[in-house]
């Protein structure tokens, strides 16, 4: 039986006889080893910085919120109800402050702003995350009808633009940071509805606003998770919605579909849920903090094992491979099989 050892001295053996080869590892050990060394520098005097956070109710926002009270910053936590507010309120310090906004109405916006203005007393704001966010209704695209993909763009693509474009003065002053939350479905599109153009919208704005906020000393960094569990994951809501969708569809898109297609979507979806979502929101947190504290915050951060090995990777090989992969996952609509075993 061959040893550990001796098959790493083998491997090291046959690096170092390759020139081409020891020069590929040298280059990857050097990149490796300058990205944590550029990780690792931190910015100071967090008890005077202000970080603005949205969508805190629960989930990311949530978590981050309480993350940076005990790292000592000045946050001011945005829900979307008094019952959130609360919650949050009574698990942080006196230090952490609430307000109450809807991230789709332009003048409670103007109103956050106001409160931020007075909290910052001329310092400028030194992060704003834009967390705040909703998924459903999502399902295949010929059940929805145009408001469905407002209610969602609404959130998460318009009233992110509108947040920062309202903030961007107060950051400026601060040379501060955006953090947007996009997600994995930025790059893949697997599913049908406003969720994954809302959040193809949030990586395409992100890229601009970095772009230009350069100037300025502003940093953009992009939070891109893979699957956990939060209110836009909950299967509960998502499978809820459907079933909305499915009793409003006209009768001929039912036939084309079939009596079994809601039923068989909704076991591949509680199922896949099951087996991609992690519960550890930390994961997604921590990038946020790093984006918030680094000195040389990243323009993007894929946040979860299943971001990292699958979907990220996947994102970049040829369209045909990740369109196999939804057509694997997901049922296939009646008329499509009759259809084939026509030809």
């Amino acid at each position: 039986m061959v040893s550990t050892e001796g098959e790493s001295g083998c491997l090291v053996e046959v690096i170092l006889s390759h020139p081409t080869l020891s020069l590929i590892f040298l280059l990857i050990a050097v990149a490796a080893i300058r990205r944590y060394i550029r990780d690792s520098y931190k910015v100071d005097g967090f008890r005077d910085k202000h970080v603005f956070i949205t969508g805190c109710d629960s989930g990311f926002g949530n978590l981050l919120a309480k993350q940076l009270d005990g790292k000592g910053f000045q946050v001011i936590a945005a829900c979307l109800t008094e019952k959130g507010a609360a919650d949050l309120t009574a698990a942080t310090s006196p230090r952490l402050k609430t307000l109450l906004l809807n991230v789709t109405d332009s003048e409670s916006i103007r109103k956050a702003v106001e409160f931020v203005s007075t909290e910052v007393r001329g310092r400028g704001l030194w992060g704003l995350v834009n967390n705040a966010g909703r998924s459903i209704p999502i399902g295949p695209t010929d059940w929805m009808e145009m408001e469905d993909f407002t209610k969602v763009l609404d959130v998460n693509l318009i009233g992110l633009i509108d947040v920062t474009l309202q903030f961007i003065p107060l950051l400026k002053k601060a040379r501060g940071r955006v953090v947007n939350v996009a997600s994995i479905l930025g790059r893949l599109n697997l599913v049908g509805g406003g969720y994954c153009p809302s959040k193809w919208g949030v990586e395409a704005f992100s890229d601009s606003l970095r772009k230009d906020m350069s100037h300025f000393g502003v940093k953009v960094s992009i939070i891109e998770p893979g699957f956990f569990k939060t209110a836009v994951t909950s299967v509960d809501l998502i499978n809820a919605d459907m079933r909305r969708l499915w009793t409003r569809l006209p009768q001929h898109v039912k036939n084309a579909y079939g009596n079994t297609y809601l039923k068989d979507y909704t076991k591949v979806q509680d199922f896949s849920m099951r087996m991609l979502c992690s519960a550890d929101l930390s994961k997604v947190t921590r990038c946020m903090e790093h984006a918030l504290t680094a000195r040389f915050p990243r323009t993007r951060y894929g946040a979860g094992w299943d971001a990292k090995l699958f979907w990220i990777p996947l994102s970049y090989l040829p369209s045909f491979v990740a369109d196999f992969v939804v057509k694997t996952l997901l049922p296939c609509p009646e008329e499509a099989k009759n259809n084939r075993k026509a030809s």
